[in-house]
């Protein structure tokens, strides 16, 4: 028997597991703005690479993006060789981009009508959660959409939870990367403080997360990169800035005033400034350490 169709556009740094877990279940098409991306999963993993996004969607049942923000969804799928010029009825986008509910909005308007269901359904964990089959995806959309979506989100995501209508996935993720945010900008300052009253980072970093004010910013990211001066790349200050400001969108809506977290977002854009587009997003450390004249490390 045939398997099903389905088509992923967006082969980033978590993209791409995401997109591989697929290929055990289903005949995957892929797309990628830098087409040898594309041209190489192909090949790696016995999909198919397409030309275009339109031939990327064609007979599709399901097309998932996973793009930096909301906008670069909306113009992949706008033009004669767009994505919606590509879906059928019937089939549906699965949006795991951590975009903005307002632009979502649009988008599933569009397609609505055009009768291609949709859902924005971010996701946490990171990329050894996408290589393990372990993510979380939080899901917008309506019932029925959501009751589609889960058995494909189910080849990434080990906790597919509805969270809401439209464009609440995205609100949801965005909040949650400014608290995120908050908790590794909370840590640089507590620890440079510390360092600089004697006591040793790792000795700071251990008590903190036996007491109240643990996160995983203090049980992971702290230890495993910052203390061992490790600072991988695996998610750019640059989205983490955007996240924040897709937060502070969310706080305007509803008419919040979330003092401590716009705050967040403008220290995130003013660390993105210092450090550039490259930085990895726990090196708002390295700013903190530069203000102190200190280093935490273990």
């Amino acid at each position: 028997m045939s398997r099903t169709r389905v088509a992923f556009a967006g082969l980033g740094a978590i993209g791409r597991p995401m997109a591989a877990r697929l290929t055990d279940r289903y005949d995957v098409a892929v797309w990628n703005r830098t087409a040898a991306v594309a041209t190489e999963f192909a090949r790696s993993h016995g999909a198919t690479a397409a030309a275009s996004p339109r031939e990327l969607a064609a007979g599709a049942a399901a097309v998932f993006t996973c793009l930096p923000s909301s906008h670069e969804v909306a113009a992949l799928l706008d033009g004669p060789e767009g994505l919606a010029a590509g879906l059928e009825p019937g089939a549906m986008l699965i949006d795991c981009t951590s975009g903005d509910p307002v632009t979502t909005g649009a988008i599933a308007r569009k397609l609505e009508e055009n009768g291609v269901a949709f859902v924005d359904a971010p996701v946490t964990g990171g990329v050894a959660g996408a290589e393990a089959g372990t993510l979380t995806a939080m899901v917008g959309g309506s019932p029925q959409a959501f009751a589609l979506a889960e058995s494909y989100l189910s080849a990434f995501a080990k906790t597919i939870i509805h969270v809401g209508p439209t464009g609440s996935g995205h609100a949801l993720k965005a909040v949650s990367n400014a608290i995120l945010a908050a908790n590794i900008l909370a840590l640089a300052d507590g620890l440079t403080a510390l360092v600089k009253a004697g006591v040793p980072a790792a000795t700071a970093v251990s008590v903190l997360n036996a007491s109240n004010a643990r996160s995983l910013a203090s049980q992971q990211l702290i230890p495993e990169r910052v203390l061992t001066g490790a600072y991988p790349k695996t998610f750019r200050l640059a989205l983490l800035d955007k996240d924040a400001r897709n937060a502070v969108d969310v706080f305007d809506a509803a008419h919040v005033p979330a003092p401590l977290l716009r705050r967040v977002s403008e220290l995130l854009g003013n660390a993105r400034a210092e450090l550039g587009e490259s930085a990895d997003h726990v090196e708002v450390v390295r700013m903190a350490e530069r203000l102190a004249g200190v280093e935490v490390r273990g």
